[in-house]
């Protein structure tokens, strides 16, 4: 029970902060400017010919989830928000005996700065040990404030090495930036296999939200450069195998509360429409939703999403996502994934971690361990 208060007050405090401004708030602000610009007049949710849920959006919300939601005052994301919700300490780790976060700083991408990693290994004395490389969430603006907390989970329930990229922020890095710095962090635990103690064969990526988002891009640019590696004889091979997606309420698609506004019943708590715009536009330098999106940049939006590895998409069934999560779902299962698709009755966006003991978020939380550690175990050498 303290650990939900703790993150429910975390968020509450978060939300509550007015508009003062900083520098780093005057530069994401560029970002909702962007987010407002060149869209049509419209409002949050579609017009709607009949609204059964007009009178009241809490109707639909699950009943053990719904005393904590209303805690929660309702707040429309800006970026002087962002800039103070980043100056806020995160959690501290689990003490031992969980398993410790070490950080390690790698190359980055050509250019760039170096990429820190935090790195969880529940067995460190272990050889052949499945990775899961995590992104975490944030609306690609801020880092997860219970991020070291949730790595020591996953491994020790998961027991696998986990490793999570500090990738860099928008809106001060744009598209490709964090897509690059979780790629570089990707070719880098595949070379270091061995003294990762991992099975290069069995590294799965993964995150919550838009860590999702930037899991599902990274299992696409890596598909991508595969291919082009195999095509290339002359080339150098880098070929970084992924066996598994761990997608929780993914963010895949710019458009959704912009050029295609949310349906009435869904996107009303914790990540709404407005959020939305201005975390996109913020990752992309280019409004949400408008035609000048470069199309790589967003998974929903690629022709083609054959090849890529076996899925795991959660979502609930009122978080502003849950329809592109459930067509992302749909084109992988049309193109041959192997794909498992979870969308909570009464659930909205960040459920799980606002009322962790909730039986729908214990249901869920099982769901995807039990689906990586399938994925784990499925790609076991013999």
């Amino acid at each position: 029970m303290s650990n939900q208060l703790t993150r429910r007050d975390f968020a509450i405090r978060s939300a509550g902060f007015g508009l003062a401004g900083s520098n780093l708030a005057w530069g994401l602000a560029s970002a909702a400017t962007l987010a407002e610009a060149e869209q049509p007049s419209r409002s949050e949710t579609s017009p709607a010919v009949a609204d059964p849920y007009s009178l009241d959006p809490y109707s639909l919300v699950d009943p053990e989830l719904l005393p904590v939601l209303k805690q929660f005052p309702a707040y429309d994301l800006t970026a002087e928000m962002v800039g103070k919700f980043r100056q806020m300490p995160g959690t501290p780790p689990l003490p031992a005996p969980a398993p410790q976060p070490v950080e390690r700083h790698i190359p980055g991408p050509p250019g760039a700065p170096e990429v820190r990693l935090w790195i969880v290994d529940p067995a460190p004395l272990e050889k052949g040990k499945p990775l899961l490389l995590h992104m975490h969430g944030g609306g690609f603006m801020m880092t997860d404030p219970n991020l070291m907390p949730r790595l020591q989970e996953i491994a020790t329930d998961c027991h696998c090495v986990v490793v999570s990229v500090d990738y860099r922020l928008a809106p001060e890095t744009r598209y490709p930036g964090s897509l690059e710095d979780n790629y570089a962090a990707l070719k880098w635990v595949h070379a270091h296999a061995a003294e990762l103690g991992i099975d290069r064969s069995r590294i799965a990526v993964g995150g919550e939200s838009a860590g999702a988002g930037h899991a599902a891009s990274l299992a696409i640019h890596a598909l991508d450069r595969n291919k082009r590696d195999r095509s290339e004889p002359d080339r150098k091979k880098e070929e970084v195998p992924i066996c598994f997606q761990l997608l929780i309420y993914p963010a895949l698609d710019d458009r959704t509360g912009s050029s295609h506004p949310a349906p009435p019943a869904i996107g009303h708590f914790l990540w709404t429409a407005s959020a939305n715009r201005l975390a996109w536009s913020s990752l992309l330098g280019v409004p949400a939703g408008s035609s000048k999106v470069p199309v790589a940049a967003v998974p929903a939006r690629v022709a083609s999403v054959a090849g890529l590895p076996p899925a795991w998409i959660g979502v609930g069934a009122i978080d502003l996502f849950v329809e592109e999560d459930m067509e992302y779902a749909r084109r992988l299962v049309h193109a041959g994934v192997a794909t498992e698709l979870l969308v909570m009755r009464g659930a909205f966006h960040g459920f799980d971690l606002l009322v962790p003991d909730a039986e729908a978020s214990k249901q869920f939380s099982a769901s995807w361990k039990s689906a990586l550690r399938k994925a784990f175990g499925a790609g076991k050498a013999a």
